[in-house]
């Protein structure tokens, strides 16, 4: 199980801007696969700890999806870049992984961290379990 501490004991500079993003805003979007394969994204509240939770309500369409195949995706909330520089865009960021079932709802068994900005050029990086951090620019 990989939870929040490894990638920010790991790589703490890039947790802690994946970190930053996700707490811009209240609300994130969950992606889930319905049982016929096909994606469904529901608003979500998050919190990052020691590890990635969230809650859900029961009997929601996105528990049942979960409940059937805990494969997820997480996307921070998403920020305009300024009108007068575009090129301030402060990114987004995506947690996936798989949904474990706790008492008090869900937490992540994280399989990718991805970090997405502009600074001369499009910037990724992405952080996975065995090999770390990693970091590309597209003109």
């Amino acid at each position: 199980m990989v939870a929040w501490r490894d990638i920010e004991a790991d790589a703490p500079q890039f947790a802690g801007r994946v970190r930053e993003l996700f707490q811009a805003r209240k609300h994130k979007t969950l992606a889930t696969l319905r049982a016929d394969g096909a994606p469904r994204i529901s608003g979500i509240e998050t919190q990052i700890g020691e590890e990635v939770t969230f809650g859900s309500m029961a009997a929601s369409r996105k528990l049942a999806d979960l409940e059937r195949d805990p494969r997820m995706a997480l996307h921070s909330p998403s920020v305009d870049p300024p009108d007068d520089d575009p090129g301030g865009w402060v990114g987004e960021a995506k947690i996936s992984g798989r949904a474990v079932r706790t008492e008090e709802g869900f937490r992540v068994d994280i399989t990718e961290v991805a970090l997405t900005y502009l600074d001369g050029g499009l910037v990724v990086e992405s952080w996975h379990p065995g090999r770390g951090h990693d970091r590309r620019v597209r003109d």
